[in-house]
């Protein structure tokens, strides 16, 4: 009998519609960190190294991307198609709405890792091209990803630039940004 109990399924529905696009978001990022740091494509240094063979420069940017992507494809099994009963029977079908939702927020945060991975990759590679200058808007992003990690010098670990930019492009300053840049 119902009790006119909420039944979660449109929020599990959704939830599990958003984490497949967001997906592909990273999934695409992903395959670009791979174009620009295989020399044979982007022209530029092998792994936008500024001593390719003796560093390793953005190589493990590209590992971690696809492997953050590859995680994303796992956790974006629909959370939405299971239902286990619960309740001796009394919830007969059970949207699996927070699972959905958990793994929602897990795919957003590795994508917006993925993205930062990215944004990085586009600094160095456009410091290979100087003195050519990118369009006002890529270079006011150059900007400010560089206010908040620092051009590398040699091999370093990019686990920390990678969460600071990550944590960036999950607030309201890339949106801020771009209306600045269109506004002007």
């Amino acid at each position: 009998m119902s009790a006119g109990l909420f039944h979660a399924q449109g929020v599990a529905l959704v939830a599990d519609y958003l984490k497949i696009a967001v997906s592909e978001i990273a999934s695409i990022s992903e395959r670009r960190i791979d174009r620009l740091t295989d020399a044979r494509v982007s022209e530029l240094p092998a792994v936008l190294s500024e001593n390719p063979g003796l560093e390793s420069g953005y190589m493990l940017a590209q590992y971690t991307a696809a492997a953050l992507v590859s995680e994303n494809k796992v956790l974006c099994h629909p959370a939405s198609v299971d239902s286990i009963p619960t309740g001796s029977g009394m919830e007969d079908h059970v949207s699996m709405a927070p699972i959905a939702a958990r793994h929602l927020r897990q795919v957003v945060d590795n994508a917006a890792r993925v993205v930062a991975l990215e944004l990085l990759c586009g600094c160095r590679a456009l410091e290979f091209r100087r003195p050519l200058t990118a369009g006002q808007g890529s270079e006011r992003l150059y900007q400010a990803v560089r206010r908040m990690a620092a051009a590398p010098e040699g091999d370093r670990p990019l686990s920390g630039p990678c969460e600071t930019v990550a944590r960036w492009t999950l607030s309201r300053a890339p949106v801020r940004l771009a209306e600045e840049v269109l506004a002007s």
